[in-house]
């Protein structure tokens, strides 16, 4: 059966749910935009570089700078954000932002929205899918690991809700995302504090973990680790799929239900792509997208104040707010500077990754253990031994993930979902 006749049914019924046609093209069209393709690029190379070895050093070399360092380079405890957090909104963001370049070009291809959305469903699926064979890992005896807080399965998730948006007044889409934070934030304040003496311990919560503000007394307390209402439907959800053993936490506090808020962050990356395929002048562009991330950022640290905690490892709204700020930032500074100013030939090196995101964070994924070996058996492992030699491996597997996606950028190949 072809994919048309496959999708027909769908079309059928969603074209009454169907967005508005596409807005007439502005005069001059913007081509693709470099700086998207960077931004990506930027993104997907931190992502892959494991840090660049920096939190291992630190754990052997106890010296200030290097522990300052590895707190950049990696998640925060619980409250508050360093840039290592920023790699999932970022990701999550700039896939809202090509939702309206890639409707658009399927659109001048004839296709009608249920066949978008049919795209949309498997895409979805196939997310969630790997996402789930990424958390299994490999070797003998292991089983699938049906767990969706991966950044792909948050994607595939929310993903397709995006379509209805398209082409919404920014009234209506603002609207939905204010919806969605809200809804999120009243079933978090709704749930049951933890009661007195709750055992923090058998949820994985280390003291470490309290030191950090996991655990907190008062109205805050309903966003704790592992005791909150996303973590609850994880003890329900994640057991209904078989397993060897029942799900009883996540060791990270991560929850499946993230990518209800975190389908904010791709709405906010949908209005910039929109903006950005306007015919706004450039100036106003990066006006708008500045301003956006200062109000952003300014209610999103309100909230963290007065509403809920800063917490990326469950989305809450005021993290959602806050970090979609600073994405915003970063765009409106790539755009700026490559798109707008031309000075693009340094960004070709992001560019290389960017148009092959998928392929460099599965290699990551997958490769990473297998190339350190390679890069030891023919280097030596006098180089990569040491306190510093995390670093080496670190860096120079980065490198072979970069030259896999020059090749693949060289000979036109492009891996995507």
């Amino acid at each position: 059966m072809s994919t048309a006749t496959a999708i027909a049914p769908v079309a059928s019924t969603v074209s009454a749910v169907a967005p508005p046609s596409p807005p007439p093209p502005p005069p001059n069209p913007p081509g693709r935009l470099a700086s998207l393709d960077a931004y990506r690029g930027a993104i997907m190379f931190y992502m892959a570089s494991h840090a660049f070895g920096i939190t291992r050093v630190a754990e052997q070399v106890k010296d200030p700078i290097w522990q300052t360092l590895a707190w950049w380079f990696g998640h925060a405890a619980w409250v508050g954000c360093s840039t290592w957090d920023l790699i999932q909104p970022a990701f999550m963001f700039m896939v809202g932002v090509a939702v309206p370049y890639s409707y658009a070009r399927r659109s001048e291809q004839g296709h009608a929205f249920g066949r978008q959305f049919g795209h949309a469903l498997v895409r979805a699926a196939v997310l969630i899918l790997l996402a789930a064979f990424l958390a299994s890992g490999t070797g003998s005896g292991r089983t699938t690991k049906w767990e969706f807080t991966n950044v792909l399965g948050q994607i595939g998730l929310g993903y397709p809700c995006l379509l209805f948006l398209i082409n919404r007044r920014i009234s209506v889409q603002a609207g939905v995302m204010a919806a969605i934070l809200v809804g999120y934030w009243a079933i978090f304040a709704l749930y049951p504090l933890p009661v007195a003496g709750f055992n923090y311990s058998a949820v994985g919560v280390t003291p470490a973990d309290i030191s950090s503000g996991a655990t907190v007394e008062g109205f805050f307390g309903h966003w704790n680790k592992n005791s909150n209402v996303a973590a609850a439907f994880d003890v329900w959800f994640l057991n209904l799929f078989p397993t060897k053993t029942p799900f009883a936490f996540n060791p990270g506090g991560y929850a499946t239900l993230n990518f209800v808020p975190s389908l904010a962050t791709m709405i906010m990356g949908l209005m910039c792509g929109e903006l950005l395929r306007s015919s706004r002048t450039a100036r106003e562009k990066v006006r708008m997208l500045l301003v956006a991330g200062l109000a952003l950022v300014a209610v999103g640290v309100l909230a963290g104040f007065t509403v809920c905690p800063i917490v990326k490892r469950i989305w809450t709204p005021s993290w959602a707010l806050f970090s979609g700020g600073l994405v915003v930032w970063i765009l409106a500074a790539f755009y700026r500077v490559i798109d707008v100013v031309g000075f693009r030939k340094w960004a070709q090196f992001l560019i290389v990754v960017g148009m092959n995101s998928i392929a460099i964070y599965l290699m990551s994924q997958l490769m990473r253990p297998w190339v350190g070996d390679v890069l030891r058996t023919h280097l030596g492992a006098k180089l990569f031994s040491g306190a510093y030699g995390a670093i080496w491996r670190d860096c120079l597997t980065l490198l072979v993930f970069w030259l896999i996606c020059w090749w693949m950028y060289r000979r036109k190949i492009f891996l995507r979902i």
